[in-house]
């Protein structure tokens, strides 16, 4: 009998409804995702399942998980999350999809369960773990990248006698990246990456299972490095 694949929960996006003005896919709130989020843990082993935004529900989801993964998307951590009490111009929030994001990053450390923060959830990764962010990285890191660009990307270089650089392998990646904030400081977790341009790509906190946030998106295996990160993650799950 082959060994069960592990069962790992990934967080969701949601939209508004479509309205006269913004017409939309449905005239009710609807859930979203990108399908390669999904496609790349099966692939690499895993039982994918998409998490609804239910805070008080994130504890039972946790308990039934083997591992968590933190998605991206076009909206940013609460500024008072972290301390911040002016926002950015740029800042957007989703409110509830933080707060059920936040419940099950704490319920996971808490349980000490395998964690993958990706993009904007490397963000909150790093806030839950005592961090802070900055909120508009051209603003904020002089002379900064373009970080806001999908594709073609850039170098990330892994910091040695990192659990990254360890699964990866490689002493630089080649990362695609798709996002304005950036970690300012990681808080209890290490820095595992950074961009050339000195913006912190990668963060881990020590001492856990498996708890790693990356600022790129390995689900599209832009570098042989994303495909190595993902198998990782999910033999961790499956341990």
């Amino acid at each position: 009998m082959t060994k069960s694949r592990p069962l790992i929960g990934v967080t969701l996006d949601a939209e508004p409804p479509a309205t006269e003005d913004a017409p939309g896919y449905s005239k009710y709130p609807w859930y979203a995702l990108r399908a390669n989020y999904l496609g790349a843990l099966a692939a690499a082993g895993a039982l994918p399942v998409a998490l609804p935004h239910e805070p008080d529900l994130a504890i039972d989801f946790i308990e039934r998980l083997d591992g968590l993964v933190v998605t991206g998307g076009a909206f940013d951590v609460d500024p008072a999350l972290y301390g911040d009490d002016v926002w950015h111009g740029k800042t957007q929030v989703k409110p509830l999809r933080t707060t059920a994001e936040f419940a099950l990053l704490k319920a996971a450390i808490a349980r000490d369960i395998p964690v993958l923060g990706i993009c904007g959830g490397e963000q909150l990764l790093a806030v839950a773990l005592g961090g802070t962010l900055h909120q508009h990285v051209p603003d904020a890191i002089e002379d900064a990248l373009e970080h806001e660009g999908h594709m073609p990307g850039h170098p990330v270089a892994l910091v040695p006698d990192t659990l990254l650089a360890d699964i990866v392998g490689a002493p630089t990646m080649f990362v695609n990246s798709s996002h304005h904030q950036a970690v300012r400081d990681p808080g209890t977790a290490t820095v595992s990456a950074f961009a050339p341009d000195g913006v912190i790509e990668g963060i881990e906190a020590r001492g856990r299972r498996f708890c790693v946030g990356v600022q790129w998106h390995p689900e599209f295996e832009t570098d042989p490095g994303d495909a190595r990160l993902l198998a990782a993650f999910v033999a961790a799950c499956a341990a």
